[in-house]
């Protein structure tokens, strides 16, 4: 089955991984050190967040790190936009009507 990037975003402990390798690159069992999981648990995120190509796999001598594919996290970046501008609007509309009911209550 192949996953897309929204379905592995959607797992919280996903997210923690990738907020994890966005700092450095890491090994699973350096992965695994910061949740309250199986090292079995995380090897399965990594392997789901492997598929979806928002991780890579780096070989250092016997040591697997994990790393972020940041190309992938700007698709996104991108999806997000669009609501991000819908909201943008949204509060400037919220920021005018604020200070109009500041100004009509000064007026008073």
């Amino acid at each position: 089955m192949r996953r897309d990037i929204f379905q592995a975003i959607a797992d919280p402990t996903r997210r923690g991984i990738i907020a994890l390798i966005a700092i450095q690159s890491m090994t699973p069992n350096a992965i695994a050190e910061n949740f309250n999981t199986t090292r079995q648990a995380v090897s399965k995120h990594l392997r789901i967040l492997t598929e979806c190509e928002l991780v890579k796999q780096e070989h250092h001598g016997r040591e697997i790190y994990y790393s972020l594919e940041i190309e992938k996290m700007k698709e996104i970046d991108q999806w997000l936009e669009q609501y991000r501008k819908i909201w943008e609007t949204r509060f400037n509309q919220l920021d005018n009507l604020l200070a109009t009911i500041k100004a009509q209550k000064n007026e008073k």
